[in-house]
């Protein structure tokens, strides 16, 4: 796991590359890999490139450095990520006549793409991000990981293409100035993520999942997908049991689960006390002889608190278990850094948690942790596909007064939602009821809920930001139409939340704050193309979510684990920044008028009649206190980024590990001077 950065002049009129910006931007990617720095230069009468790595060290401790070559030293790669089928790829590519100086799995890309060209990528089973230069033909490369895992962002400035793992050091190179971006918050106040390629900063954008970018010697670029996420025809037979089925699934997980274990350091899990980490851990256990070492977060505060079924799973299973409580002074304490890390405003406090325990894994000497994401976007686990569902038995018979009240078990945790007031819940889900042909029909309630939000804009934000259909803004593949319901609820939340929030501001960032990798069995893509194919009723059968892992995995968790409902990971929000219903300095400082109207995307009196509210009631609705955490978030954004930004300093060969490899060529009058 790394950092990487670089510089590609799109034309021979720049100035050459300069050493100095890469290492002003590993400097500020210092925290994604801290073990080795790593810089290569190229310069020719046709193309300029530089790239730079920081190094979290975690496979062939010695001889992994980057950036890494092939044979000749003509084309070359820096990687953020694992490749976890490396050790298939190497013997393979040895005997089409490769030949490898290391044990890594970063040079099997390079001797795949000498083989394969762009192509590569679909024999590559990992989370990635990475370029490469080809210096015979002046190409630069670059790919994502099929559904996100890890981060790649670029701008266009002064005709050169600048990237990097985090936007902070694309800032760092000295050429881009950051400015929030109006369309991108305003999604983010609507669908709690931007949607791609977008990012909080204008011109500055995201390679989206499973895509590659591709610059040719003139400087054009070429972005592609290589892979998308696809569902059967929603009539198309499935060959299958459920019982074959889910001993399948059972086989894959198995697999993803042992190569997702090849390291030269220790491995860890997260524990969150659900099924998801608390299966992987059980194949852990059942199928490695890796003495597990276990994770997870406790809260002070009851409603949030998973922490006894987390010890009762460590003891089942036998592991060391570290656990860590986090209050909201915790939450309140961290945020500020939280968002450093995030660089994007968001609607929840979640990651802050996460960002404690990824604190805590590193302390005890761990680099890499096991955690289970993915199962609930794959295999059917949120709430939400299980409310779709509801409200379209209940479309059948509009006027029934017993169909809509399945729906009140759904979200006890949601005040008002939870307590059996069947007007309210007939209202509250009503909406757009019968409009089941719609393609955003599952999620336009949640999106409709959120965008309230807006009206704490100014009047001058909302005006570049006029509301647009949901559906309008959302890239629909050709074939939605012909999927099942619940595959047409999974696309949307696979697209747009999984990767820009749940694996991006509370996955990679708050694991590589700490120099911690995740690594997610459940994304492994073949289980992720198994389970697409998966008839609906086996992933949720009745309102039984998960079906098909349960009945996976039965055998190797606890009951109480194995028939627990599903409680989705939360923090508290307004209680970690208004204790006692006074907010904290930090908190009154960005929320007061002048701080509100200098940053200029709020409206100062409504944000002071939330403050009011949280003073006089001690406590806000769902809606309004997403919308606390994003606010706060985004004022974070403008002073962090924008009023403020200050970059790490730049990594340096006497105080850092720095291997540097400038290849810099002046060619005059046909004559190569080195």
């Amino acid at each position: 796991m790394c950092g990487i950065a670089g510089t590609l002049n799109l034309n021979n009129h720049n100035p050459p590359i300069a050493d100095g910006r890469l290492r002003a931007m590993l400097g500020a990617l210092r925290h994604r890999g801290p073990d080795e720095f790593g810089t290569y230069i190229f310069q020719d009468e046709i193309s300029g490139v530089g790239l730079g790595s920081a190094r979290l060290s975690i496979i062939d401790l010695g001889g992994g450095q980057q950036p890494i070559s092939n044979e000749d030293g003509t084309v070359w790669i820096v990687f953020n990520g694992e490749i976890y089928n490396y050790v298939e790829l190497q013997p393979m590519l040895e005997k089409a006549g490769h030949q490898f100086r290391t044990h890594c799995d970063t040079e099997a890309i390079v001797h795949l793409y000498e083989e394969y060209g762009v192509d590569c990528v679909q024999h590559l089973n990992g989370q990635f991000a990475f370029a490469i230069w080809d210096e015979r033909k002046h190409i630069l490369f670059m790919a994502r990981d099929r559904v996100g895992i890890r981060p790649l962002h670029y701008t266009l400035q002064d005709n050169a293409l600048i990237f990097a793992s985090e936007i902070k050091a694309i800032l760092a190179d000295g050429r881009t100035e950051a400015e929030l971006d109006p369309v991108t918050l305003n999604q983010i106040f609507t669908f709690w993520s931007p949607l791609q390629p977008r990012t909080a900063f204008a011109g500055i954008h995201t390679l989206p999942p499973g895509h590659f970018m591709l610059i040719d010697p003139d400087g054009d670029i070429r972005i592609e997908p290589y892979w998308t996420p696809d569902f059967p025809d929603a009539d198309e037979p499935y060959p299958y049991t459920l019982d074959e089925a889910a001993q399948q699934l059972r086989d894959l997980l198995v697999d993803a689960t042992q190569i997702r274990l090849r390291a030269d350091v220790p491995v860890g899990a997260y524990l969150s006390g659900g099924l998801d980490s608390s299966a992987t851990s059980a194949l852990v256990h059942h199928y490695t002889d890796n003495r597990l070492e276990t994770f997870s977060i406790a809260f002070s505060d009851e409603a949030f608190d998973e922490s006894a079924f987390q010890w009762q799973m460590a003891e089942h299973l036998g592991t060391r278990h570290n656990l860590i409580t986090c209050t909201h002074e915790d939450i309140g304490r961290v945020f500020p850094d939280v968002i450093w890390h995030t660089e994007t405003p968001i609607m929840r406090t979640s990651p802050a948690p996460l960002f404690l325990l990824s604190e805590l894994v590193h302390d005890h000497n761990f680099k890499v942790v096991l955690t289970g994401e993915g199962a609930d976007e794959f295999l059917g686990g949120y709430n939400i596909f299980k409310e779709a569902k509801i409200r379209r038995f209940w479309a059948r018979q509009p006027d029934s007064e017993i169909r809509p009240s399945l729906l009140s078990k759904l979200y006890p945790y949601i005040g008002g939602l939870g307590q059996g007031n069947d007007a309210y819940l007939r209202k509250f889900f009503g909406q757009g009821l019968t409009d089941t042909d719609v393609p955003d029909y599952s999620h336009a309630i949640r999106w409709r809920n959120t965008s309230r939000s807006r009206r704490l804009f100014s009047p001058e934000f909302q005006a570049e930001t006029s509301p647009l259909p949901f559906a309008a803004q959302i890239p629909w593949p050709d074939n939605f139409d012909r999927w099942s319901s619940l595959a047409q609820a999974q696309y949307l939340e696979i697209t747009i939340f999984l990767a820009e929030y749940l694996l991006n501001s509370q996955g990679d960032r708050m694991g590589m704050a700490h120099s911690v990798e995740g690594r997610f069995p459940f994304l492994d893509h073949r289980v992720v193309e198994f389970a697409a194919q998966l008839p609906p009723h086996y992933k949720l059968r009745g309102l039984d979510e998960k079906h098909i892992l349960k009945r996976a995995v039965r055998d190797l968790l606890p009951d109480a684990i194995w028939n627990r409902p599903k409680r989705p990971y939360r923090a508290p929000i307004h209680k970690s920044f208004f204790p006692d219903g006074q907010p904290t300095d930090w908190v009154a400082d960005l929320l007061s008028p002048a701080k509100i109207t200098a940053a200029g995307q709020f409206n100062p009196r409504a944000v002071s009649q939330m403050m009011k509210k949280i003073a006089r009631y001690g406590r806000l609705g769902e809606t309004d206190d997403m919308a606390l955490a994003g606010i706060l978030s985004t004022q974070l954004v403008h002073e962090q980024f924008i009023a403020h930004f200050t970059p790490p300093p730049p990594i340096d060969e006497l105080t850092d590990n720095i291997k540097v490899v400038d290849r810099r060529q002046l060619v005059m009058s046909n004559q190569v001077i080195e």
